[in-house]
C-alpha cells in the first residue's frame, strides 16, 4: 500500500541508535554525521518504489558525500514476514549494488518508531547541527523512475542545507510502500 510521510518537522533532533551494518560494524548516528549534514533513509530490498529509484539513491548518495554530507540507510521491515528484507539479503544487496553508505538493520523496529518513519523510501535530511531540514521525496519518481531530466529534489535540498544550514520550506513528501511492521 502506498504511504506518504508527514511534512518536515523543522529543527527536530533524531534520537540516537546503535544498529548493525551490512559491513559488520555497529553504527551510531554520530558515526554517520557529515561535517555539512546527514541524510538517513529508510529503505528495504523489495519495495517497488525503492527498486525504481535505487540508481538515483546511489547516485545522490555519492554526490552528497562529496559535499560533506554523511549518508546511511536503515531497513526496519519485519524480516520474518518479508525474508528478502532480512540481514543476509541486505548484505547481498549492498555488495551486489555497491552501496556506498552504511546499510543498517533495525530488527526491533525501535528506530523506525522513534523516528516516525512510515514508508520506504523515507528521507530525513539534517543540517550540521543535527536539526531536521528535509523530509521530502527523491524526485518525481513513483513506482517508475522519473524522466532523466527530472529535478533532483533531494540532492538540491541537501546541497542547500549543506551550504546554508536550512532547508526549503516547500517540500513534497516521499511516497512508497508502508514499513512492514511486526504484529503486536
Amino acid at each position: 500500500m502506498a504511504v506518504s510521510p508527514p511534512v518536515c518537522d523543522f529543527g527536530w533532533k533524531a534520537p540516537d541508535f546503535a544498529l548493525p551494518g551490512t559491513d559488520g560494524r555497529i553504527w551510531r548516528l554520530a558515526d554517520i554525521a557529515g561535517p555539512n549534514g546527514t541524510l538517513v533513509m529508510f529503505l528495504c530490498n523489495h519495495c517497488s518504489y525503492v527498486l525504481a529509484v535505487l540508481f538515483g539513491i546511489l547516485r545522490n548518495a555519492r554526490d552528497l558525500q562529496a559535499l560533506g554530507i554523511g549518508v546511511a540507510a536503515i531497513c526496519s521491515n519485519d524480516a520474518a514476514q518479508y525474508p528478502w528484507d532480512g540481514f543476509e539479503a541486505m548484505q547481498r544487496m549492498a555488495q551486489e549494488k555497491g552501496v556506498p553508505f552504511p546499510y543498517l538493520h533495525d530488527e526491533s523496529q525501535e528506530v523506525a518508531r522513534a523516528w516516525g518513519a512510515s514508508c520506504t523510501p523515507d528521507f530525513f535530511g539534517f543540517n550540521a547541527a543535527g536539526e531536521l531540514q528535509y523530509r521530502g521525496r527523491l524526485d518525481a519518481s513513483g513506482r517508475n523512475p522519473a524522466p532523466p531530466d527530472a529535478r533532483r529534489e533531494l540532492y538540491e535540498a541537501m546541497r542547500q542545507i549543506a551550504e546554508t544550514g536550512s532547508g526549503q520550506r516547500d517540500q513534497l513528501p516521499a511516497r512508497g510502500c508502508s514499513i512492514k511492521w511486526k504484529a503486536a
